[in-house]
């Protein structure tokens, strides 16, 4: 059979699936200002820049003939899904974003989404943790999703308390030392 007639699928429309419903239902998708900011400069950036270079290559190899056997048509064509599914995701992700500003959460003595808490484990080691959205939890920065099961056990706490965080691997029970509301 002809290429012409064959579907290319790369198992793109579960990919997407997976991606967007990376929240459990009902939860809202709060974001930093700064994780919103983030997320929307890519997305602009892809729109913008990538996603015309990459079409433009494409366009200039499918005139070269023969596309089977084109690498630079085949490779730029994988590209431009990619970029297509990664903007996809964003626009999902930045329509349904729920921006909390922890200016306006000064004064609070729980733990809420935005907070930076300090806490100490079990073992007695310290640990500083932001509670930032899904899309920008990045454990070397120390950004936890709020969704995590850290995240979980601190929300609602105070300076003091002793929550349970419940994992796979089993329970342990930490205690709140610090909670603040910093400006990045």
């Amino acid at each position: 059979m002809s290429k012409a007639f064959t579907k290319e699928t790369d198992g793109a429309d579960d990919e997407d699936r997976d991606e967007i419903d990376a929240l459990p239902a009902g939860v809202k998708n709060y974001m930093t200002p700064e994780g919103y900011e983030t997320l929307a400069s890519e997305l602009r950036f892809l729109l913008r820049e990538e996603r015309p270079r990459i079409t433009e290559i494409v366009s200039w190899a499918a005139g070269n003939g023969d596309r089977s056997e084109n690498g630079d048509y085949l490779y730029n064509k994988k590209r431009l899904r990619e970029i297509d599914r990664r903007i996809r995701y964003l626009t999902k992700r930045t329509e349904d974003a729920e921006v909390v500003d922890p200016k306006k959460q000064q004064g609070l003595d729980r733990v809420f989404f935005g907070a930076t808490v300090t806490y100490a484990r079990e073992d007695g080691t310290e640990l500083t943790v932001k509670l930032v959205g899904v899309d920008e939890a990045d454990l070397t920065h120390g950004k936890i999703n709020w969704q995590s099961p850290v995240g979980r056990a601190l929300m609602k706490g105070q300076v003091g308390d002793e929550v349970t965080v419940r994992t796979d691997a089993g329970s342990e029970v930490i205690e709140i030392l610090d909670i603040a509301y910093l400006l990045d």
